[in-house]
């Protein structure tokens, strides 16, 4: 290992890639005493990893195959994400697991403290009796009533929230990865798809099971499982990540009462926090993203807000610092900055923090997005009480449904959605502004969730697949959004991550879907593609990365953008990329016919393959 990084890492970031100095042959004696030469970048940073991972296990001596130094990149990388990344990904909130998930990169605070719901009796006699051994654990039992005050109280004293506690241990879960050391809303959906497909079954079924711990306990499906997140949830994809989990369960009476038990509770959230707060919108009988919370998000970079600081202190004569202080504190109240934090805070439920389309608006939106998920939620719900409850079903708190109710709920949901989302001239979804009572007309990403979800009439997928091609189709994935309509609607200089020129695994996946719904198979195929070449690219010039998002005009990695790229920092290897990504390989690869998977070992480039 000495020997390949002095001769080959020149620029000292322990790893081999692209960007160290021209490189030079590297030598080696075979067991048969032949001289084996390795002349190009990929096969010598395989070999640092296989070295490090022998390292690590303290082994004295390797023997390492040929095969495995020239393994094709796209086996490799999916080999290693279904051996390695979702194994060393998972995490437990029990006295296992909280050493990996205590700490928190995100707030600088290392006191250990857990959470836990005042009516959860089972957690709380867990984590009582693990602080009689564990003196520097802060055991903290929740309120019956959680208000926007306490968590703004508790800001300073931020800590884990417990999650399901079954048979004396933590429930398990897969964490994105990086500074993201909890459980996401939105990231376990699409992290669950990529353990299906790696036949992780066991662990996706828990992820759903710590989902309906948290709606039972905590009133949503959590942001994440942080305290500061608790007035926060994300983008809704638990009626999906339940239909899709049980299609693959042995169908035995035993897996039907989990089927009951999470459908019962998909329902409730449906109601509870979708239909029955700020964030269903009478005058349009849609829904909206709407955080609660006071004040800044204490997750946020220090400097995060500094420009919109700035300018509210100069108000009141302060520094920005003093003002800040004054501001968190209460003692200074301004109502147009509390509803610059509210926008901000329901930005980040959107999952898409942070971009210009929402920016200092996103809870005066009804959004496309949203709107598809909770149609998909009405269709999954008649779809699984037609066909595994006879058209009846009676949910765990004595509320009766047919999926005839259902149907129709989803059809009224389609008709607003075309009253106040279509827009007949541009032929595409936008989100509405229930303030000022218009259409937007920022091109992004999730303006074609509707394929995904299934609402579109093949008339309508004719006119929006063409325009998605045209508009979001970059060299290396779908864009964010386009460059036109980020450049028109930035307010400063400021990259936002959720915009042009990056591209997202979930946004992906979901258009991936979406277009081989209404028949785009050709089209999809080649987006698939143009993604995988340019995880596998990446991959192949910089040591293995996986990173948390790309640039997709460029194909690149390298990421500036408000919070950089997650997934980039490691020495020698690589041992769990980035989950969602993770997910985003292993089912392209599971679409991608045979012949471009072999281009795709090839390096082959999109532009060319798809000339």
């Amino acid at each position: 290992m000495h020997d390949l990084l002095v001769g080959y890492d020149t620029d000292g970031d322990n790893k081999i890639t692209k960007d160290d100095a021209p490189s030079k042959d590297y030598y080696m004696v075979s067991t048969a005493g032949d001289t084996v030469i390795l002349r190009n970048t990929y096969y010598l940073s395989n070999l640092l990893q296989e070295l490090a991972i022998a390292n690590e296990k303290e082994y004295e001596n390797l023997t390492i195959t040929l095969c495995q130094i020239q393994e094709p990149p796209a086996e490799r990388i999916s080999r290693r994400i279904k051996s390695h990344f979702w194994d060393d990904l998972t995490r437990t909130v029990d006295d296992e697991g909280l050493k990996r998930i205590v700490e928190d990169e995100k707030v600088h605070d290392s006191h250990q403290r857990i959470y836990v719901p005042y009516n959860d009796s089972t957690g709380i006699d867990y984590f009582l009796n693990l602080q009689k051994k564990r003196r520097e654990l802060e055991v903290i039992i929740l309120p019956p009533t959680i208000t926007p005050e306490y968590v703004r109280s508790i800001n300073s004293r931020p800590g884990i929230l417990s999650l399901k506690i079954e048979n004396g241990k933590g429930v398990p879960f897969v964490v994105p990865g990086g500074r993201f050391n909890e459980m996401y809303g939105w990231d376990s959906y699409f992290e669950g798809i990529g353990l299906i497909i790696d036949g992780r079954i066991d662990l996706a079924k828990a992820m759903v099971d710590n989902f309906c711990y948290q709606i039972k306990y905590y009133g949503k499906i959590l942001n994440a499982n942080r305290s500061y997140y608790l007035t926060r949830t994300q983008p809704p994809f638990l009626s999906s990540f339940i239909r899709e989990v049980y299609a693959e369960l042995p169908k035995t009476e035993e897996n039907k009462k989990w089927l009951k038990h999470t459908l019962s509770i998909a329902i409730q959230e449906y109601e509870t926090v979708w239909m029955k707060t700020k964030r269903y919108t009478p005058s349009t009988g849609l829904n909206r993203y709407y955080a609660e919370g006071i004040g800044i998000p204490p997750e946020t970079e220090p400097g995060h807000f500094r420009s919109i600081l700035q300018e509210y202190a100069n108000k009141y004569d302060l520094s920005v610092l003093t003002f800040e202080e004054k501001y968190k504190n209460g003692e200074i109240k301004d109502a147009k900055l509390d509803r610059y934090f509210v926008h901000d805070r329901t930005l980040r439920e959107s999952g898409h923090d942070t971009t210009w389309r929402l920016a200092d608006i996103a809870a005066d939106l009804n959004c496309v997005d949203l709107n598809s998920l909770l149609y998909k939620y009405e269709k999954d719900f008649d779809f699984l009480i037609s066909t595994y409850f006879n058209g009846r079903f009676t949910a765990e708190n004595g509320h009766r449904y047919t999926n005839k109710y259902w149907h129709e709920k989803a059809s009224n949901r389609k008709i607003l959605m075309k009253q106040y989302l279509w827009d007949d001239e541009k032929h595409c979804f936008f989100d509405f502004n229930v303030k000022t009572e218009e259409r937007t007309d920022f091109m992004a990403a999730t303006n074609f969730f509707p394929l995904w979800a299934g609402l579109c009439t093949q008339e309508e997928a004719d006119l929006l697949v063409p325009l998605l091609m045209k508009e979001l189709k970059a060299q290396g994935g779908f864009l964010a959004s386009n460059k036109e309509s980020t450049e028109r609607y930035a307010s400063s200089d400021m990259q936002r991550q959720w915009d042009y020129p990056y591209g997202w695994a979930p946004h992906q996946m979901l258009l991936w879907k979406g277009l081989m719904n209404y028949g785009y198979k050709d089209e999809a195929i080649e987006m698939i593609y143009r993604w995988l070449w340019t995880i596998t690219q990446n991959a192949v010039d910089y040591n293995g990365t996986i990173p948390e998002k790309y640039d997709v005009v460029e194909s690149t990695h390298k990421v500036y953008a408000e919070y950089g790229n997650v997934g980039t920092e490691f020495a020698y290897i690589t041992k769990s990329g980035f989950g969602w990504m993770n997910a985003s390989y292993q089912y392209g690869l599971s679409l991608l016919p045979e012949k471009y998977v072999l281009k795709l070992d090839n390096l082959e480039k999109p532009d060319v393959v798809f000339n």
